[in-house]
């Protein structure tokens, strides 16, 4: 009997280590580097959550068109040491931010580095990344 307890203990174990490994995804599995992007918009939502914070953008085409970006920063834990804190994006905020795009062509992009309306370029990506923190 303990050796089956034992065996569905396991198995349960890493049924859930390989749910949680999916769902913290790498960069190369969802974003082409060899597409950068940046865009002007009005903040509609900052998430700051595990395991990477997100805030959402109204961009405008040059058609009027207005589109909603979702852009992916690092841990809530790897921003707060780069400087950033969970009220340094607010809803209303004009930002640009440079990323890149999605492989699916969603309207989704990794955020690199975001430059706030009084001029200020914050770094977005992960620690020890190319072009590091910028303030």
């Amino acid at each position: 009997m303990t050796l089956k307890l034992s065996t569905l203990v396991l198995s349960a174990g890493l049924v859930f280590a390989s749910g949680m490994a999916y769902a913290h995804h790498s960069f190369e599995a969802e974003y082409d580097s060899n597409k950068p992007t940046k865009v002007t918009g009005t903040v509609t939502k900052v998430e700051w959550m595990n395991p990477h914070a997100r805030f959402y953008v109204d961009v405008k085409d040059e058609n009027g068109k207005v589109a909603n970006w979702n852009f992916e920063l690092g841990s809530p834990n790897v921003l707060i040491r780069q400087g950033w804190s969970r009220n340094s994006l607010k809803v209303g905020d004009m930002v640009t931010v440079e990323g890149y795009l999605a492989k699916d062509g969603a309207q989704m992009a990794n955020a690199r580095r975001v430059t706030l309306a009084d001029g200020r370029k914050v770094f977005a990506g992960s620690a020890g990344a190319e072009g590091g923190p910028q303030q």
